[in-house]
């Protein structure tokens, strides 16, 4: 068999009937989660049905304009993802996540295919799309964690960097500690996944790649080109959130004004 098995929808019936453990183990536990379990299942159905289905006359078209706009779309609901992950925020919050993606994850990703795969044309649908959604699911996770971390500390350490603000020190000496320390939370996803990746687990990738018949070998070094794409992407766009949200703190006088930072409800 060089392909995969079809699925019917009976065994998608099937496969979603175990997440009735996961429902048993709310109540039993009193976790509360039945309701977030319910809507996460039929999101996820619907996304993902809804996506199969877009995708299939984006493939046959080929058009570059068509799959441009799928590709800001993915961009702007993953920064609205990642800042919502985040606990604090602070104005502008948004258009610099959206900025730190589409350098870091769109940059990464045509990188990918126009420079490594040498795709023609670079901007292939069944190359771009899926490298870049993979990317921003990723990117995306670190970004909320460095920007939940430079808030927080900005916002719990505010006598620490107004003491060195007081000392003589500029904006960035006196948070540059604190974005490193963001830019390092933010990595650390990753970081852990590259470590543990073909021993502890087989990638999402790879794995779809060999159920598809694709040679084990060639799935592989997919799935490692992929890691070191979404391991860049997820430095770049990190670091680049970190730094804008940052900058936003101090005022043109480059004094802190922690008021800007605002908790979210809940």
């Amino acid at each position: 068999m060089t392909g995969p098995i079809p699925l019917a929808p009976w065994q998608i019936a099937a496969a979603a009937s175990l997440l009735v453990v996961n429902g048993l183990i709310s109540v039993w536990l009193r976790l509360g989660l039945e309701r977030t379990l319910a809507v996460a299942t039929v999101r996820s159905v619907a996304q993902l049905a809804f996506l199969g289905l877009i995708l299939e006359p984006v493939f046959r078209a080929g058009s570059p304009w068509l799959v441009g706009a799928i590709c800001v779309v993915m961009i702007t609901f993953a920064a609205h993802a990642a800042v919502q992950r985040s606990s604090r925020t602070v104005a502008g919050l948004f258009p610099s996540s959206l900025l730190a993606l589409a350098i870091g994850g769109g940059g990464t990703a045509v990188l990918g295919t126009a420079a490594i795969v040498q795709v023609e044309p670079w901007w292939e649908p069944r190359y771009l799309i899926p490298m870049l959604g993979m990317i921003l699911g990723n990117g995306l996770t670190g970004i909320s964690l460095g920007l939940d971390r430079s808030l927080q500390q900005m916002d719990e350490g505010r006598d620490r960097i107004d003491a060195l603000l007081a000392f003589g020190a500029t904006p960035w000496e006196a948070s540059g500690g604190v974005a490193g320390e963001a830019v390092r939370t933010g990595m650390i996803p990753i970081l852990n996944s590259m470590t543990v990746v073909g021993i502890v687990m087989i990638p999402g990738m790879m794995t779809g790649q060999i159920l598809g018949g694709t040679p084990p070998v060639q799935a592989a070094l997919y799935q490692m080109l992929i890691l070191f794409l979404i391991a860049a992407a997820t430095a770049i766009g990190t670091l680049v959130s970190v730094l804008l949200s940052l900058r936003s703190v101090f005022d043109e006088a480059g004094r802190l004004r922690p008021e800007r930072i605002t908790r979210r409800a809940g």
